[in-house]
């Protein structure tokens, strides 16, 4: 029988590595299915575990929409949320009671590098800081098919008449004039959030009024249009036979071939035809949501989803440490490369490149023009009613009135408002 003799060295070796192996961590990550979240999650998680080899990540995709809001809450309720998870910013962030369930990075080196116009919408009642951007801001419009415009001969319409026309002449030349995807119920919304520049431009404080519930969608014709729009597409018959089935990236598929010329959604959509459809990614093109009035029309934004640690991770120290990578320049650039830019990053120092998508090359003058941008209403107000997108599937498959789907919201949010503790609910 062979018997080994451990010397002095062997065993300092041996504990040295069994103190390496302690010191590994795997940090489960938990993000919603977008193709541009999934491929800027693996980049940044690759570019982290080179420079740390000690972390690596199991990576998990969740659903969008309602649903995917009822997994996030469910799981940070039951203590079941990952280390990481990617969710909304604004009035949805608002609704996670975050400084209860969230961890505090407002002392994290990378805040200096995020935006203040950004912190803002991931700030917590009692004023802490509570995730880091996750990708680029967004507007909220419609995209089009630039080839399929040029054929018809069709120019941008800044008015909801000149959209309608525009649909009109889409429909003569047997395509679809609106794309819709009810299969992914989230994406009915985008007729009445997308609304919102045009909405404040006529009634400049909705918004605070909305929150203190002095105003309703129902009773003022201004934010009720959103609803009407869509009941006018279903109504014209304007949308493809499959929109109680068809799924985002169907929509984004149908945009950028020209088999559709219009699909409403928001511009991180962009990101999913460099992917999957990269040969038509220079005939997509992107314009606001046109309204009543021409000559004041302008660009809903929506700022990116954030990154978060939830306050009962077993991996928070180092959860943190990755998401102060992420709020760095170079955390920014690794996103940029990994799936291009569908619009600005908040970072201070991430410069877009030079040949950015047409799509996005629409959307910039948005930004850089003075009062041509408006922040999306969930980031004006904490109030956004959870039933949105089922009562809009409603309204844009024919069963339920604009009128009246917008009376239901306007039930739908109280209960939230009240949970929120806002005055005069």
């Amino acid at each position: 029988m062979k018997t080994f003799t451990y010397s002095a060295a062997l065993a300092t070796a041996i504990a040295v590595t069994a103190g390496m192996a302690d010191a590994e961590v795997t940090l489960s990550v938990l993000i919603d299915n977008n193709p541009e979240t999934v491929s800027s999650m693996e980049a940044l998680t690759a570019a982290y575990t080179a420079a740390n080899p000690d972390v690596t990540f199991d990576i998990e995709q969740r659903t969008g929409g309602a649903d995917g809001d009822n997994i996030v809450k469910t799981r940070l309720a039951t203590g079941e949320m990952a280390d990481i998870f990617n969710y909304n910013s604004g009035s949805l962030f608002q609704a996670l009671n975050p400084q209860e369930t969230l961890a505090d990075l407002t002392g994290i080196a990378g805040q200096a590098n995020v935006l203040d116009s950004f912190k803002q919408v991931v700030t917590a009642p009692d004023g802490t800081v509570r995730g880091v951007p996750f990708g680029p801001a967004m507007g909220g419009g419609i995209f089009y098919n630039r080839a399929l415009y040029a054929e018809l001969g069709l120019s941008v319409p800044k008015s909801w008449d000149e959209f309608m026309a525009n649909n009109a002449k889409v429909a003569e030349a047997g395509k679809v004039p609106v794309i819709t995807t009810f299969g992914d119920t989230w994406t009915s919304q985008l007729f009445v959030l997308a609304d919102f520049f045009n909405v404040q431009a006529e009634v400049p404080n909705f918004a605070a009024d909305y929150t203190a519930n002095k105003v309703k969608f129902a009773t003022t014709p201004a934010a009720m249009r959103g609803f009407e729009y869509l009941e006018a597409v279903f109504k014209a018959n304007y949308m493809n036979e499959d929109f109680g089935v068809a799924t985002f990236e169907d929509g984004m598929r149908m945009v950028a071939t020209g088999e559709g010329a219009h699909y409403p959604m928001l511009t991180f959509g962009i990101g999913t035809v460099k992917q999957n459809f990269p040969d038509n990614l220079a005939d997509l093109g992107f314009f606001a949501l046109p309204g009543p009035d021409a000559a004041r029309n302008g660009l809903t934004v929506w700022m990116p989803a954030a990154l978060y640690v939830p306050a009962d991770s077993p991996n928070q120290e180092e959860a943190i440490r990755f998401l102060d990578f992420v709020a760095s320049v170079e955390g920014c650039n690794t996103m940029i490369e990994a799936s291009g830019a569908s619009g600005p990053y908040l970072i201070k120092g991430c410069e877009l490149p030079a040949d950015v998508p047409p799509a996005v090359t629409d959307m910039l003058p948005y930004f850089q023009t003075e009062g041509m941008t408006a922040p999306a209403l969930e980031f004006l107000s904490p109030i956004k009613g959870p039933a949105l997108e089922q009562i809009l599937v409603e309204v844009g498959s024919g069963i339920r009135p604009a009128a009246e789907a917008a009376a239901l919201y306007d039930r739908d949010v109280e209960k939230q408002a009240r949970q929120l503790g806002l005055p005069n609910w």
